[in-house]
């Protein structure tokens, strides 16, 4: 008994304790890193404003740039990426791993924005402010192209857009809603225009923020999407007609080794890349780990001299891991940090190009094709594919609207954009397509010009039925993930 009341008594004198220094307790602030009140805590938090996850890998096996390799390595994710199915895990290179991480980087820029307005949204943080509204329509952009119907003005406004965040998770599990596409476009226009305003290259590393290059071609990828040409061509204007220096040199990338390129893709100090990200993938290990790839018989329907309008080779080089049964240009480097070296084990990383003057430039000759300045778009797409052609002779190498229709006729219902195409412009957004097809291979912007075009992909594969992406199936629209789905948010109809 005397243990029991010396045990009661202890309990009492520390109840005592602890309610006299209650009051002390609370009165200070028990962790700083929880506030975010100093211009380089918020620049520091914007770091995290960019999502580490990558979508390359899923949205280019979604694609009709891989085709079965007939191998006998089995990866689940690429299977599914290649016949539409929801992906069953969430781990890296998984959908479900970049709809979270997307949803993590709008959470921060949320808070550094929310963090800028206690502060009185000094005219000193607008940089600050710039780069966390891109980088929030940014996520969102992404977040609505993989898991909502394409972009469409009669119908988005009854199409199931994605859940828009605008303010910092104070609750644990709070309820989202999904908005309509309408919404979440002008939501996203609202934020990319005033991001614009205040965006600024003042950065000791400018290609890993929202730099104003970098914020402008983000802004030619919206506005294309969206059918707003003159839009496109005022943030392209800066790039001018011949972007002499800013497109990548193929012709030094390609005289370099495989393990050098794989370095110099990526790098910062090009200036054709404009916007850089370390994400957590393993996409520089998917050439020699995946069965549905870039195949030899892809690689030559793609890149062949036949390919070429003058006949010449591409300066895309190839290669192989598993003699020719799968191929691949170097692009992604891969930087492993341990956690364990003594298991061995630790987190992959690669550099990836998010954003580059290549597709900003070809952004370009696409809205010119659709203001029906032909001849502006004839003279840029010639410059353009001459950069990529090897031994190009640019006074006798020559594009003509002639040799474009040739290659590219027009073929019924075979693109099918929500606005109309003359037979001419349908022969140059063909052109286009394709240009941009090649220059991001592995890269998944093919995926978004399926899905802008309605592109029909079929799945034609030994030993496997027959299978097809039709105009307008549900699938193109990836269904939601199961950590979203469970917490409330409405399931794609399947």
């Amino acid at each position: 008994m005397k243990n029991i009341k010396y045990i009661k008594i202890t309990l009492a004198l520390l109840l005592i304790i602890t309610l006299s220094s209650c009051d002390e307790f609370l009165s200070e602030v028990p962790d700083n890193r929880t506030q975010i009140d100093t211009p380089d805590k918020i620049s520091e938090l914007l770091v995290n404003a960019y999502p580490e996850a990558s979508y390359m890998d899923f949205a280019e096996t979604m694609s009709d740039n891989v085709a079965d390799a007939g191998l006998n390595n089995s990866n689940i994710k690429n299977e599914q990426s290649y016949y539409w199915e929801m992906h069953d895990q969430t781990n890296v290179d998984s959908e479900g791993n970049y709809w979270d991480a997307c949803y993590k980087a709008i959470a921060h820029a949320n808070q550094a924005l929310e963090s800028i307005k206690k502060l009185g949204n000094p005219a000193g943080l607008n940089p600050q402010k710039g780069e966390a509204l891109l980088a929030r329509a940014y996520a969102h952009f992404m977040l609505v192209t993989f898991w909502s119907n394409r972009y469409n003005p009669a119908t988005a406004a009854k199409d199931l857009g994605v859940p828009y965040v605008t303010e910092p998770e104070t609750e644990l599990l709070k309820s989202y809603k999904r908005n309509s596409v309408q919404e979440v476009f002008d939501f996203i226009q609202k934020d990319l225009e005033e991001g614009l305003k205040y965006v600024t290259n003042d950065y000791k590393e400018p290609k890993f923020h929202f730099n104003k290059e970098a914020a402008n071609a983000f802004a030619s990828r919206f506005y294309l999407v969206k059918g707003d040409w003159d839009k496109v061509l005022e943030v392209s204007a800066s790039l001018g007609s011949k972007p002499d220096g800013k497109l990548k040199d193929y012709v030094t990338l390609s005289s370099l080794a495989p393990d050098v390129q794989f370095i110099e893709y990526g790098k910062s100090s090009y200036t054709a890349n404009l916007l850089i990200a370390s994400p957590n993938t393993l996409i520089g290990r998917s050439a020699s780990g995946s069965n549905y790839y870039l195949t030899d018989a892809k690689q030559t329907e793609l890149f062949g001299p036949q390919t070429s309008f003058y006949n010449k080779a591409w300066l895309f080089d190839f290669y192989s891991y598993n003699s020719s049964s799968t191929l691949f240009t170097p692009k992604f480097e891969e930087y492993f940090k341990y956690t364990n070296l003594t298991a061995n084990i630790g987190i992959p990383y690669a550099g990836v190009v998010l954003l580059s003057n290549d597709e900003f430039y070809l952004n370009r000759i696409e809205a010119l094709v659709m203001k029906n300045r032909i001849a502006e778009a004839n003279t840029e797409l010639e410059y353009f594919l001459g950069t990529r052609t090897s031994g190009y002779n640019a006074a006798t190498d020559k594009l003509t609207e002639a040799n474009v229709v040739a290659k590219y006729p027009v073929i019924t219902n075979e693109f099918t954009p929500y606005y109309a195409l003359t037979p001419l412009q349908t022969s140059y957004v063909k052109a286009i397509a394709e240009a941009r097809r090649r220059d991001f291979v592995h890269e998944g912007l093919r995926w978004l010009d399926v899905k802008r075009f309605n592109i029909v992909v079929s799945r034609n594969d030994p030993g496997n039925p027959v299978k097809t992406l039709v105009k307008d199936d549900k699938r193109r629209a990836l269904q939601i993930p199961l950590s979203a789905s469970n917490y409330g948010i409405e399931k794609n109809p399947r």
